[in-house]
Protein backbone atom coordinates (compact mmCIF):
# COMPACT_ATOMS: atom_id res chain seq x y z
CA UNK A 1 0.00 0.00 0.00
CA UNK A 2 1.45 3.35 -1.03
CA UNK A 3 2.19 5.82 1.73
CA UNK A 4 0.29 9.08 1.18
CA UNK A 5 2.31 12.25 0.72
CA UNK A 6 2.83 14.02 4.01
CA UNK A 7 1.20 17.46 4.44
CA UNK A 8 4.19 18.37 6.62
CA UNK A 9 6.71 18.17 3.78
CA UNK A 10 9.18 15.47 2.73
CA UNK A 11 10.44 13.09 5.40
CA UNK A 12 14.05 12.37 6.12
CA UNK A 13 15.38 9.39 4.21
CA UNK A 14 13.94 6.17 5.58
CA UNK A 15 16.54 3.41 5.38
CA UNK A 16 14.89 0.59 7.32
CA UNK A 17 12.52 -1.42 5.16
CA UNK A 18 13.47 0.47 2.02
CA UNK A 19 10.47 2.77 2.38
CA UNK A 20 8.04 -0.14 2.76
CA UNK A 21 6.15 -0.79 6.02
CA UNK A 22 8.65 -1.80 8.69
CA UNK A 23 8.24 -5.40 9.80
CA UNK A 24 9.98 -7.56 12.38
CA UNK A 25 12.48 -9.04 9.92
CA UNK A 26 13.63 -5.53 9.00
CA UNK A 27 14.91 -5.05 12.58
CA UNK A 28 17.48 -7.83 12.34
CA UNK A 29 18.37 -6.69 8.81
CA UNK A 30 19.00 -3.17 10.08
CA UNK A 31 21.40 -4.48 12.72
CA UNK A 32 23.20 -6.55 10.12
CA UNK A 33 23.46 -3.58 7.75
CA UNK A 34 24.48 -1.11 10.45
CA UNK A 35 21.37 1.03 9.87
CA UNK A 36 20.27 2.81 13.03
CA UNK A 37 16.67 2.25 14.15
CA UNK A 38 14.63 5.34 15.04
CA UNK A 39 11.89 4.93 17.65
CA UNK A 40 9.62 7.52 19.27
CA UNK A 41 6.64 7.20 21.55
CA UNK A 42 3.14 8.06 20.30
CA UNK A 43 -0.17 8.00 22.12
CA UNK A 44 -2.72 9.35 19.64
CA UNK A 45 -3.56 9.47 15.94
CA UNK A 46 -2.58 13.11 15.34
CA UNK A 47 0.95 12.69 16.66
CA UNK A 48 1.41 9.21 15.18
CA UNK A 49 0.55 10.44 11.69
CA UNK A 50 3.15 13.20 11.89
CA UNK A 51 5.92 11.00 13.32
CA UNK A 52 5.17 8.23 10.83
CA UNK A 53 5.33 10.65 7.91
CA UNK A 54 8.68 11.91 9.23
CA UNK A 55 10.22 8.48 8.66
CA UNK A 56 10.22 7.12 12.22
CA UNK A 57 10.87 3.36 12.06
CA UNK A 58 9.08 2.26 15.24
CA UNK A 59 6.30 3.96 17.20
CA UNK A 60 6.12 2.91 20.83
CA UNK A 61 2.71 3.20 22.41
CA UNK A 62 4.37 3.44 25.78
CA UNK A 63 2.88 3.14 29.22
CA UNK A 64 4.66 6.47 29.63
CA UNK A 65 1.24 7.71 28.54
CA UNK A 66 0.62 7.72 32.30
CA UNK A 67 3.25 10.40 32.96
CA UNK A 68 2.99 12.27 29.67
CA UNK A 69 -0.72 12.35 28.87
CA UNK A 70 -2.72 11.24 31.91
CA UNK A 71 -1.07 13.27 34.67
CA UNK A 72 0.25 10.41 36.80
CA UNK A 73 3.66 10.56 38.47
CA UNK A 74 4.62 7.09 37.24
CA UNK A 75 3.56 4.43 34.74
CA UNK A 76 2.08 2.18 37.43
CA UNK A 77 -1.56 3.39 37.32
CA UNK A 78 -1.93 2.79 33.56
CA UNK A 79 -4.65 0.27 32.71
CA UNK A 80 -4.70 -2.21 29.84
CA UNK A 81 -7.95 -0.66 28.58
CA UNK A 82 -6.15 2.70 28.26
CA UNK A 83 -3.33 1.06 26.33
CA UNK A 84 -5.82 -0.60 23.98
CA UNK A 85 -7.44 2.74 23.12
CA UNK A 86 -4.06 4.43 22.56
CA UNK A 87 -2.75 1.52 20.48
CA UNK A 88 -5.84 1.51 18.29
CA UNK A 89 -5.48 5.27 17.72
CA UNK A 90 -1.80 5.06 16.79
CA UNK A 91 -2.23 2.01 14.55
CA UNK A 92 -5.04 3.64 12.57
CA UNK A 93 -2.83 6.62 11.75
CA UNK A 94 0.33 4.68 10.85
CA UNK A 95 1.25 3.42 7.39
CA UNK A 96 4.99 2.66 7.67
CA UNK A 97 6.28 2.46 11.24
CA UNK A 98 6.17 -0.76 13.23
CA UNK A 99 3.80 -0.17 16.16
CA UNK A 100 5.02 -1.56 19.50
CA UNK A 101 2.62 -1.45 22.47
CA UNK A 102 3.63 -1.69 26.12
CA UNK A 103 2.12 -4.28 28.40
CA UNK A 104 1.29 -2.17 31.47
CA UNK A 105 2.08 -3.06 35.06
CA UNK A 106 -0.04 -5.89 36.43
CA UNK A 107 -0.96 -7.41 33.07
CA UNK A 108 1.82 -9.99 32.57
CA UNK A 109 3.76 -10.57 35.79
CA UNK A 110 1.64 -13.58 36.82
CA UNK A 111 3.10 -15.63 33.98
CA UNK A 112 2.73 -16.68 30.34
CA UNK A 113 -1.04 -17.18 30.43
CA UNK A 114 -1.73 -13.69 31.74
CA UNK A 115 0.84 -12.18 29.39
CA UNK A 116 -0.72 -13.92 26.39
CA UNK A 117 -4.21 -12.72 27.23
CA UNK A 118 -3.03 -9.13 27.60
CA UNK A 119 -0.86 -9.21 24.49
CA UNK A 120 -3.68 -10.56 22.36
CA UNK A 121 -5.79 -7.53 23.24
CA UNK A 122 -3.05 -5.15 22.13
CA UNK A 123 -2.46 -7.08 18.91
CA UNK A 124 -6.18 -6.99 18.12
CA UNK A 125 -6.02 -3.22 18.65
CA UNK A 126 -3.43 -2.97 15.88
CA UNK A 127 -0.02 -3.45 17.48
CA UNK A 128 2.69 -5.18 15.45
CA UNK A 129 4.58 -6.18 18.61
CA UNK A 130 4.37 -5.82 22.38
CA UNK A 131 6.98 -4.73 24.91
CA UNK A 132 7.46 -5.97 28.46
CA UNK A 133 9.96 -5.22 31.19
CA UNK A 134 12.36 -7.59 32.93
CA UNK A 135 14.95 -10.25 32.19
CA UNK A 136 15.17 -13.94 33.03
CA UNK A 137 11.89 -14.03 35.00
CA UNK A 138 10.10 -12.96 31.81
CA UNK A 139 11.77 -15.46 29.47
CA UNK A 140 8.94 -17.99 29.71
CA UNK A 141 6.39 -15.33 28.82
CA UNK A 142 8.48 -14.09 25.91
CA UNK A 143 8.71 -17.66 24.60
CA UNK A 144 4.97 -18.22 24.98
CA UNK A 145 4.10 -15.01 23.15
CA UNK A 146 6.60 -15.77 20.39
CA UNK A 147 5.16 -19.24 19.91
CA UNK A 148 1.71 -17.64 19.66
CA UNK A 149 2.94 -15.44 16.81
CA UNK A 150 3.31 -12.24 18.85
CA UNK A 151 6.65 -10.43 18.44
CA UNK A 152 8.12 -9.24 21.74
CA UNK A 153 10.47 -6.35 22.51
CA UNK A 154 12.27 -6.68 25.84
CA UNK A 155 13.20 -3.86 28.21
CA UNK A 156 16.22 -3.95 30.53
CA UNK A 157 18.18 -1.53 32.68
CA UNK A 158 15.98 1.02 34.37
CA UNK A 159 12.51 -0.46 34.13
CA UNK A 160 9.92 2.19 35.10
CA UNK A 161 7.35 -0.34 36.33
CA UNK A 162 9.88 -1.41 38.99
CA UNK A 163 10.66 2.15 40.12
CA UNK A 164 9.75 1.39 43.73
CA UNK A 165 11.98 -1.70 43.90
CA UNK A 166 14.84 0.13 42.16
CA UNK A 167 14.71 3.03 44.61
CA UNK A 168 13.78 5.71 42.11
CA UNK A 169 15.03 6.84 38.71
CA UNK A 170 18.58 5.49 38.87
CA UNK A 171 21.14 4.21 36.38
CA UNK A 172 21.17 0.40 36.28
CA UNK A 173 23.89 -2.04 35.27
CA UNK A 174 26.98 -0.89 37.14
CA UNK A 175 29.42 -3.47 38.53
CA UNK A 176 28.00 -6.98 38.94
CA UNK A 177 24.61 -5.70 37.83
CA UNK A 178 26.14 -5.20 34.39
CA UNK A 179 27.02 -8.89 34.20
CA UNK A 180 23.51 -9.80 35.28
CA UNK A 181 22.11 -7.56 32.59
CA UNK A 182 24.19 -9.38 29.98
CA UNK A 183 22.70 -12.69 31.10
CA UNK A 184 19.19 -11.25 31.08
CA UNK A 185 19.64 -9.95 27.54
CA UNK A 186 20.81 -13.34 26.31
CA UNK A 187 17.86 -15.03 28.01
CA UNK A 188 15.37 -12.71 26.30
CA UNK A 189 17.04 -13.20 22.92
CA UNK A 190 17.04 -16.98 23.30
CA UNK A 191 13.35 -16.87 24.26
CA UNK A 192 12.57 -15.14 20.96
CA UNK A 193 12.59 -11.39 21.63
CA UNK A 194 12.98 -9.37 18.41
CA UNK A 195 14.70 -6.39 20.07
CA UNK A 196 15.62 -5.09 23.51
CA UNK A 197 15.30 -1.55 24.88
CA UNK A 198 18.20 -0.59 27.18
CA UNK A 199 17.29 2.31 29.47
CA UNK A 200 19.71 4.28 31.65
CA UNK A 201 22.50 1.74 31.29
CA UNK A 202 26.21 2.70 31.40
CA UNK A 203 27.47 3.18 27.85
CA UNK A 204 30.17 0.46 27.98
CA UNK A 205 27.65 -2.09 29.28
CA UNK A 206 25.11 -1.20 26.60
CA UNK A 207 27.84 -1.52 23.97
CA UNK A 208 28.80 -5.00 25.24
CA UNK A 209 25.19 -6.15 25.23
CA UNK A 210 24.69 -4.78 21.72
CA UNK A 211 27.78 -6.54 20.41
CA UNK A 212 26.82 -9.85 22.04
CA UNK A 213 23.31 -10.07 20.56
CA UNK A 214 22.06 -10.93 17.09
CA UNK A 215 18.89 -8.93 17.75
CA UNK A 216 19.01 -5.11 17.88
CA UNK A 217 19.21 -2.99 21.00
CA UNK A 218 17.43 0.35 21.22
CA UNK A 219 18.93 2.75 23.70
CA UNK A 220 17.51 5.51 25.87
CA UNK A 221 20.21 6.97 28.03
CA UNK A 222 22.49 4.09 27.02
CA UNK A 223 24.96 5.72 24.64
CA UNK A 224 25.45 5.80 20.90
CA UNK A 225 26.60 2.22 20.32
CA UNK A 226 23.12 0.70 20.57
CA UNK A 227 21.48 -0.32 17.29
CA UNK A 228 18.88 2.42 17.61
CA UNK A 229 17.49 5.11 19.87
CA UNK A 230 14.13 5.89 21.44
CA UNK A 231 12.82 9.02 23.13
CA UNK A 232 9.51 10.11 24.55
CA UNK A 233 8.22 12.38 21.80
CA UNK A 234 7.39 15.26 24.15
CA UNK A 235 10.99 15.28 25.40
CA UNK A 236 12.29 15.19 21.81
CA UNK A 237 10.01 18.03 20.66
CA UNK A 238 10.45 20.39 23.61
CA UNK A 239 6.92 20.18 24.97
CA UNK A 240 7.90 20.67 28.61
CA UNK A 241 10.24 22.88 30.63
CA UNK A 242 12.16 19.84 31.92
CA UNK A 243 13.52 16.82 30.11
CA UNK A 244 15.83 13.98 31.21
CA UNK A 245 19.59 14.33 30.91
CA UNK A 246 19.67 11.72 28.16
CA UNK A 247 17.11 13.55 26.00
CA UNK A 248 17.70 16.36 23.52
CA UNK A 249 15.08 18.90 22.44
CA UNK A 250 15.04 18.92 18.65
CA UNK A 251 12.35 21.61 18.57
CA UNK A 252 10.29 23.90 20.77
CA UNK A 253 6.81 22.64 19.95
CA UNK A 254 5.47 23.52 23.39
CA UNK A 255 6.49 27.15 23.00
CA UNK A 256 4.98 27.27 19.50
CA UNK A 257 1.70 25.79 20.76
CA UNK A 258 1.61 28.27 23.63
CA UNK A 259 2.11 31.17 21.23
CA UNK A 260 -0.52 29.87 18.80
CA UNK A 261 -3.08 29.57 21.62
CA UNK A 262 -2.23 33.06 22.90
CA UNK A 263 -2.54 34.54 19.39
CA UNK A 264 -5.91 32.80 18.94
CA UNK A 265 -7.14 34.20 22.25
CA UNK A 266 -6.08 37.71 21.29
CA UNK A 267 -7.79 37.42 17.91
CA UNK A 268 -11.08 36.30 19.50
CA UNK A 269 -11.02 39.07 22.10
CA UNK A 270 -10.13 41.72 19.52
CA UNK A 271 -12.81 40.34 17.16
CA UNK A 272 -10.34 39.87 14.30
CA UNK A 273 -11.31 36.19 14.26
CA UNK A 274 -13.52 34.91 12.84
CA UNK A 275 -13.42 37.13 9.75
CA UNK A 276 -15.89 37.07 6.88
CA UNK A 277 -13.86 34.40 5.07
CA UNK A 278 -14.45 32.06 8.01
CA UNK A 279 -18.25 32.09 7.99
CA UNK A 280 -21.07 31.06 5.67
CA UNK A 281 -23.55 33.30 3.87
CA UNK A 282 -27.29 32.67 3.93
Amino acid sequence: MATPESPYGPSSSAVVGGGKPVRVHHLAAAKSDGAKLVMLTAYDAVTARILDAAGTDLLLVGDSIGNVMLGHDSTLPVELDEMVVATRSVARATTRALVVADLPFGTYEAGPEQALGSAVRLMKAGANAVKLEGGRPRAASVKALTQAGIPVVGHLGFTPQSVNMLGGFRVQGRGQAGEDLMVDAQALAEAGAVAIVLEMVPEPVAARVTESLTIPTIGIGAGARCDGQVLVWTDMAGMTDWSPRFAHQFGQVGQALHQAAADYGSAVREMSFPAEKHWFSA
